[in-house]
């Protein structure tokens, strides 16, 4: 089924205008959700707006915006106040820097989204514009919804990827954590020689693909043994080893990598041998 986009404007650059299509670069039926029901029935349950100070139901009619500014105190905002900050949307993604890609911290990244060129007029443009990206980042504002987002924008295939940012004010400090001030600066040269080797033994190319979400696989398998009324067979969870020194742990680590290897190397050779024979055989 072809991807459906959520949005349609213009990639602005300076003086150039490229026509472009927003699709979301995620899929959330990937992930299995669950819905709450009623344990006698099984029928689902509804939400209802509540007022606990004159015990009834509250009507969406009746339903205001409310800031906090002290403990049990709000002040109203209502739609005209909104009006007066909300942003226009203007269909544009207005690029204002670039920057080199490896320059944007992952920390600020927030939302994925491809774009597209908004039909073959657009396409060359895009296309030249993609090429001239490459190894950068195009950071600016797009205004949408009433409101107005930070995005960076990079290459990727034959598209283009953007991201919506955090501002610097919705990053946390690390300095805020009390428990990284007892954190060593230094560490011991004999523990760093064998975390590094320890690494090294796991270093390679990364393919997203290898890595599947087991718990998703696992929920689903339960769920379609439930539903065809099949016993449900729990999986033993493999205690972890218990290891108190650090070196002792790195050493274990080093032992089990090397034993691991070398059952790889004794299966891959003899699969060539196994293969002789049946064509001696034949």
């Amino acid at each position: 089924m072809a991807a459906r986009p959520t949005w349609k404007g213009y990639l602005k650059i300076s003086l150039v205008n490229i026509p472009v299509r927003v699709f979301p670069a995620t899929d959330s039926a990937a992930t299995i959700s669950f819905n709450q029901l009623h344990r006698e029935c099984q029928t689902r349950i509804q939400q209802k707006r509540w007022c606990p100070h004159c015990e009834i139901e509250v009507p969406n009619s009746e339903l205001v915006k409310g800031y906090e500014f002290e403990k049990g105190r709000y002040v109203v905002v209502d739609e005209d106040d909104l009006a007066k900050v909300r942003t226009e949307s203007t269909r544009v993604i207005n690029l204002v820097q670039f920057t080199d890609a490896a320059a944007i911290d992952p920390i600020y990244l927030e939302r994925p989204y491809y774009l597209a060129p908004d039909g073959a007029v657009a396409a060359e443009a895009f296309a030249v514009m993609r090429e001239g990206m490459q190894g950068k980042a195009g950071v600016g504002k797009v205004a949408l919804y009433g409101r107005e987002y930070l995005v960076a924008i990079q290459p990727r295939g034959k598209g283009l990827v953007m991201h919506t940012l955090r501002h610097a004010r919705e990053i946390r400090s690390m300095d805020a954590i009390d428990e990284l001030g007892g954190v060593a600066d230094k560490v011991k040269a004999d523990e760093m020689k064998l975390a590094r080797q320890v690494i090294q033994n796991f270093e390679g190319a990364l393919d997203m693909q290898e890595y599947r979400d087991e718990y998703q696989d696992e929920l689903k398998r339960i769920i379609d043994a439930k539903i065809a009324g099949e016993e449900i067979v729990e999986k033993e969870e493999e205690a972890p080893p218990k290891v108190v020194n650090l070196m002792e742990a790195l050493r274990k680590s080093l032992d089990r990598v090397s034993a691991e290897k070398k059952k790889t190397a004794k299966v891959a050779m003899a699969r060539p041998k196994a293969a002789g024979k049946k064509r001696a055989k034949g």
